[in-house]
């Protein structure tokens, strides 16, 4: 199996870049996905421990949890010590249930890929990438985003020319859909032939 590990900062195509490496036939694993469903069941009784009053009707209200968050870097610590072993371990239950039905390359659709050291994990990374006019135009167009807002979500996130330089693959999304369509099945055509790993 051969693991690609997809990543890109806020405003990127990422998303849309994992829909096309789904339409050609590879299991995804959505590591945000994985976090939404972890707020609605695993994840509720440790994070309410540690941030009480966050819950509502047995699930973690992400608004209220991100206002103990803001401007609080050590209680954001706090916070991803309980969820990314929780990420973590789901993400492993989806490597390993690939590799039973026989997938030969899937792809960790990681936001944080760089920033929680999971490139170590994965066998090649994708890096989804635009001009930075573009991904400000992108994400300034969101309901309630401000420039404030952008700028403390970058400040956050590995810069994009770091992550494009550690990338094996760098996938285009300023162009047309076709565009970053066609670049991941290149990537695909690059992987076919490379050794993947064993997965027992």
């Amino acid at each position: 199996m051969f693991i690609l590990g997809l990543t890109g900062s806020i405003g990127m195509g990422k998303s849309t870049t994992a829909n096309f490496f789904r339409e050609a036939g590879v299991p995804v694993n959505d590591s945000d996905a994985t976090v939404h469903r972890l707020y609605a069941g695993e994840a509720v009784a440790p994070v309410e421990a540690a941030f009480p009053g966050v819950t509502m009707d047995g699930r973690i209200d992400r608004a209220k949890l991100a206002e103990k968050l803001i401007g609080k870097p050590d209680e954001i610590k706090k916070l991803e010590a309980i969820v990314h072993p929780l990420v973590r371990a789901a993400t492993q239950r989806f490597i390993q249930e690939q590799g039973v039905r026989g997938a030969r390359t899937i792809v960790l659709d990681i936001p944080l890929l760089f920033e929680t050291g999971g490139e170590k994990n994965v066998d090649a990374v994708v890096v989804v990438s635009a001009p930075a006019d573009v991904q400000r135009a992108r994400v300034l167009a969101r309901p309630g985003m401000t420039a404030e807002k952008l700028d403390a979500l970058l400040a956050r996130q590995t810069p994009d020319a770091e992550k494009r330089a550690r990338a094996h693959f760098v996938v285009d999304s300023s162009q047309s859909f076709d565009s970053a369509r066609a670049q991941v099945r290149g990537i695909l055509r690059a992987v076919a032939a490379l050794p993947g790993r064993r997965i027992s």
